[in-house]
């Protein structure tokens, strides 16, 4: 056990971890996770004393997580973000998600870096086909999670209504630590379950700063707010009377969820959930190795690239590995080791990031996330370690259901667009699949979701400078398969084998009829399932 006063380096990392709070955020699109990030930012002090403004409209600012620009343009996040700062002498490591079922891959991987989530639900919509896709990840990571129920201050469900829909729905305990006082659209404040204090709200000019607090007595409480005080009392009597308390132990266990209720746009309710995140979302563990050990905390550095981007800084057009440290102390500069390349690479210009903004990380603890600049050589799902070796489960990919054909407008910029290909392709954009023959003249780009295509023009053409023209193709279903069946499957009709540039090689099928019908015709054939298969749709 680490001591407070103990100055050895194990010591040391153990004290770091124990003060990190690394969560990701999720939602249903428009449920106001984007603005929830924002003002996550306004309590921790890195905003300064205003908020910018979710979706801009004229001179205001967008969101600090938002940063590419057909994300501003839209108004919903496609990318994942990570956001790092201070809060009640903790260190919050924030993995903003995106926020369209589309990317629901990248969501999947910044899970596999967090070690809680914030589940933000829409007061007036519940439980949305996105949001349950989202806790099942959560539950296949056995990842714990809180709940906030968002936008309080407009029309919606009823409290016990949406408490016994979470529990229906997810078949988890919703056990609330603040109960709202008013009804949706009239939201006046919240009551704290463990201690019973009434925090009454004030409004601010656009949400833009801090919503001032004030504590009301439990008389003046009844005379201020009358029969919405009475109400929500009743309530929370009737809470406690079943014994809805939050639980430690089932919360990490998965099997209980801390609610919060509240409005992110008016910031009512923001600083109790991040008061939440502090006391409840467990620091930085031993992470499972591959081989079923856990590595400790203060072994050795070890970490795993969950995200690839480029295009951050078109100043600088470089590209960035985004790591999570798993363990030891990173100190810039360092030697590192790609576990599966088993190349040694620099760490000279390792970077903390804040959305697109960045600063020279000298050093990191484990829960920590680091930006590597240019490491070219890692991929999505290494793992890079210093002196002990290290291996992470596998990252799955997800099978893709969407396909089009590209092919560059302007010959004279190929170049260009095959460098676009490999950097979407290791960036998991989308999935570049290559015909033997043809190489890079007509990729099939493969997708789980549509909007994915969207995002690969627009780059295309706003980074890399080359325009393309994407075909409609006749695939509709995708099968891992092998060398030795690649041949048969070529030889049929409705079927088209093709690479991807880590060598697996697909089987496309033009109908799932057909794929059905090969399946039961040529069980000798190898076709298998692709890990998570149809994503999050």
């Amino acid at each position: 056990m680490t001591t407070a006063g103990d100055s050895t380096e194990s010591g040391l990392i153990k004290r770091e971890a124990n003060r990190r709070r690394t969560f990701a955020i999720i939602s249903h699109p428009d449920a106001g996770k984007t603005t929830l990030t924002e003002k996550f930012l306004l309590y921790g002090g890195a905003l300064g004393k205003e908020a910018g403004a979710v979706k801009a409209r004229g001179g205001r600012r967008s969101a600090t997580s938002d940063w590419m620009a057909l994300e501003q343009q839209r108004g919903i996040s496609i990318t994942s973000t990570v956001l790092q700062f201070p809060y009640r002498d903790r260190v919050i490591n924030l993995l903003d998600t995106p926020g369209h079922r589309d990317f629901s891959e990248d969501t999947y991987r910044v899970l596999a870096a967090a070690d809680a989530a914030v589940m933000v639900l829409d007061a007036a919509k519940g439980i949305e086909p996105q949001t349950l896709k989202l806790f099942e990840v959560c539950r296949e990571r056995e990842i714990p999670f809180l709940t906030f129920i968002n936008k309080w201050d407009r029309p919606g469900k009823a409290p016990l209504e949406l408490l016994d829909e979470i529990e229906r729905t997810l078949v988890v305990e919703p056990t609330p630590m603040t109960w709202p006082v008013g009804i949706p659209g009239d939201f006046r404040g919240v009551i704290h379950r463990s201690t019973g204090v009434y925090t009454r709200f004030e409004r601010t000019a656009r949400g833009s700063t801090i919503a001032p607090e004030e504590e009301v007595a439990a008389d003046d409480a009844e005379a201020r707010d009358g029969e919405w005080w009475t109400h929500a009392s009743e309530e929370v009597e009737l809470l406690d009377e079943i014994g809805r308390n939050v639980d430690l132990k089932t919360f990490l266990a998965g099997e209980s969820t801390p609610v919060f209720f509240g409005s992110a746009l008016t910031n009512f309710g923001v600083r109790f959930l991040l008061d939440g995140v502090v006391d409840l979302v467990p620091s930085p563990a031993p992470r499972v190795l591959a081989d079923g050990n856990r590595r400790a905390l203060d072994a050795p550095f070890s970490g795993l690239v969950f995200k690839v981007q480029a295009g951050m800084d078109k100043a600088h057009r470089d590209r960035i590995a985004f790591v999570r440290v798993c363990s030891g102390r990173f100190e810039r500069g360092v030697t590192a080791i790609a576990e599966r390349t088993e190349r040694q690479f620099s760490t000279k210009y390792a970077q903390t990031m804040f959305g697109q903004d960045r600063d020279t990380a000298d050093e990191a603890f484990p829960g920590d996330v680091l930006g590597l600049v240019n490491a070219n050589d890692l991929r999505v799902g290494d793992a890079v370690y210093v002196d002990q070796a290290a291996s992470f489960p596998e990252l799955p990919a997800f099978a893709p259901e969407h396909f089009m054909r590209a092919r560059v407008k302007d010959t004279s910029k190929f170049k260009q667009f095959r460098k676009g290909l490999i950097q979407l392709d290791e960036e998991g954009t989308v999935q570049v699949l290559r015909d033997q023959d043809l190489g890079d003249q007509a990729p099939v780009l493969a997708a789980v979701g549509p909007m994915q295509f969207e995002v690969a023009t627009h780059r295309f053409t706003d980074e890399f400078g080359a325009e393309v023209e994407l075909t409609a193709t006749p695939f509709t279903i995708a099968r891992r398969t092998d060398e030795a069946s690649a041949p048969k499957l070529n030889a049929m009709q409705g079927v088209t084998v093709m690479a991807r540039d880590d060598g697996t090689l697909l089987a496309l099928f033009e109908s799932r009829y057909w794929m059905d019908r090969v399946l039961k015709d040529y069980p000798e054939l190898t076709l298998e399932r692709m890990v998570a298969e149809g994503g999050l749709n």
